[in-house]
């Protein structure tokens, strides 16, 4: 197994990753979002990495950081999910939107994710929401909270309902509420409510 590899970069493209690693180019698949991070050829970076092994073939996918590889490999030990499946949903919600969904129970929001369907949503949501409940350390507190969001009493567990209620999903509505109430200082929900639709 490699478990990462520190090199530089000597190309990319929104799917693959191509490392000199000492000489030796290794090619990783990896999510559109590293793009961001590779200014240009000659960088140094050091990738996380995952060795898929089929009969016919042999592949690595690679993340920047270890939280994302971790996730990745607990979305593989859902039958179903294969790697490439694995890496859209990452790099469509990012870790900390994902555990979210995964807690709340929101598969309408995993289901957005390219070739995932709504039944594929409910088993992942069905066979990680326990392995989820640890919640991973340097997770944001949106995602720390998640698992209790709904029984908030103030006023960003009622903006929140009340999002989901004109049918936004549990992550979307949380998340536009967090943002609105970090934003500025607001003391009532219907004002937190109008922010927080700025944000969808």
């Amino acid at each position: 197994m490699i478990g990462f590899l520190r090199g530089k970069v000597a190309g990319s493209d929104e799917n693959t990753l191509l490392l000199d690693v000492s000489g030796v180019g290794f090619e990783i698949y990896v999510g559109p979002g590293i793009g961001a991070y590779v200014n240009k050829t000659g960088d140094e970076l050091t990738v996380y990495t995952y060795m898929a092994v089929k009969e016919d073939d042999i592949s690595l996918y690679g993340f920047l950081s270890k939280d994302e590889l971790k996730l990745f490999k607990l979305l593989l030990s859902v039958s179903g999910i294969g790697p490439k499946g694995a890496m859209q949903i990452i790099s469509a919600m990012g870790t900390d939107d994902l555990r979210f969904a995964i807690l709340t129970g929101d598969a309408k929001g995993i289901a957005k994710s390219p070739g995932i369907g709504l039944k594929t949503a409910q088993k992942l949501i069905l066979e990680l929401k326990d392995k989820i409940g640890a919640v991973a350390e340097g997770t944001d507190s949106t995602v720390k909270t998640a698992a209790s969001a709904f029984d908030v009493s103030d006023i960003r567990g009622e903006a929140a309902e009340a999002l989901m209620a004109l049918g936004y999903s549990s992550t979307e509505s949380y998340r536009a509420v967090k943002s609105a109430f970090e934003a500025e200082e607001i003391n009532d929900a219907n004002t937190l409510l109008k922010k927080a639709l700025k944000y969808l």
